[in-house]
């Protein structure tokens, strides 16, 4: 970084360690370091910057947390959920209305896999997985193996599938280990009920209570696109009277689609901490999230079979 230019004195200090004040110098090799928490201070050594932390300490806390919200309340693009991989558009955001590959674990709507059967039962075609071309419908032991090679693969979707049913059965330890790899990954979807399993809002969950992990989870999840994580977390604030990062996670999850969080928007807007021009944006928000979701297939897919989840042999929701 420059230390001429317009702001000298906020160059000065990136370009000499907080604590002894030796500018960076490439010709005696003097590389400095950023704090890893806030990035606004350097060191020239881990040294250095153990003298310096009583003094920078509070700063960087809240330098830090301030950081973190500038990421944590930004509106995501689009949900966790990605789109479709064939039809390329949005998914909806109930998981009811898209199917999980058992063969290649890719996430299908179901107006796609719909349209498919209906394709391949009039021409007569043997029935196969409409991303990878894999036979579809495949007995328990083929079904098995090829989500067992997507698990030995570090596939997220997989490794999250395998969490939520080790979860259903009872064994939580295991339950945890997968869901923490898949969430190490990135995976959303593992950080949100691994957040929920911390808070002890699962029913079936018995792991101990941790809000410090309950809380990192849901933001890891509702940074990536997830509204209901986001929900979640206006409910801890909530909870911990902060109404003012409640509302904003309201809104931000209400305009992602996610309906029962346009509920306590609406509720805000009717006990005042929420203004009008916040309510307006966030229904329109909230149903161009909804419509974008749309289609005639899908539409089709919905009436044909009363909004029931499309289920094929070979395929997992």
């Amino acid at each position: 970084m420059s230390c001429a230019g317009g702001e000298e004195a906020a160059d000065m200090m990136m370009c000499r360690c907080a604590s002894c004040g030796v500018a960076e110098d490439g010709n005696i090799n003097i590389k400095l370091k950023k704090c890893n928490a806030c990035h606004s201070v350097r060191y020239c050594s881990v040294e250095c910057q153990k003298e310096h932390r009583p003094q920078h300490k509070a700063e960087c806390k809240k330098r830090a947390a301030d950081m973190r919200d500038e990421i944590l309340f930004k509106q995501p693009e689009s949900s966790h959920m990605g789109d479709c991989q064939i039809c390329c558009l949005p998914h909806s955001i109930d998981h009811k209305k898209s199917s999980l590959s058992a063969c290649c674990t890719k996430m299908i709507c179901n107006g796609c896999l719909f349209f498919n059967l209906k394709r391949e039962r009039k021409e007569k075609l043997e029935s196969k997985c409409v991303f990878c071309r894999k036979k579809s419908f495949l007995t328990g032991k083929e079904s098995e193996l090829l989500f067992n090679k997507r698990i030995e693969a570090n596939d997220p979707n997989a490794l999250r599938q395998m969490g939520t049913m080790c979860g259903a059965q009872g064994n939580f330890a295991k339950s945890m280990e997968f869901l923490t790899k898949a969430a190490n990954l990135g995976d959303a979807e593992s950080h949100y009920q691994l957040g929920m399993m911390y808070g002890n809002r699962l029913p079936f969950s018995n792991v101990g209570k941790d809000k410090k992990k309950e809380r990192y989870h849901l933001e890891e999840a509702a940074i990536a696109g997830h509204p209901e994580a986001r929900l979640q977390l206006g409910i801890v604030e909530v909870e911990s009277k902060r109404m003012d990062r409640a509302v904003k996670h309201f809104i931000i999850a209400a305009s992602n689609g996610e309906i029962e969080s346009m509920k306590m928007v609406r509720k805000g807007y009717e006990t005042g901490v929420v203004s009008k021009e916040e309510f307006a944006s966030a229904l329109r928000a909230h149903q161009a999230a909804i419509d974008s979701t749309k289609s005639p297939q899908r539409d089709e897919w919905e009436r044909s079979l009363g909004g029931r989840s499309h289920q094929q042999t070979g395929k997992m929701t």
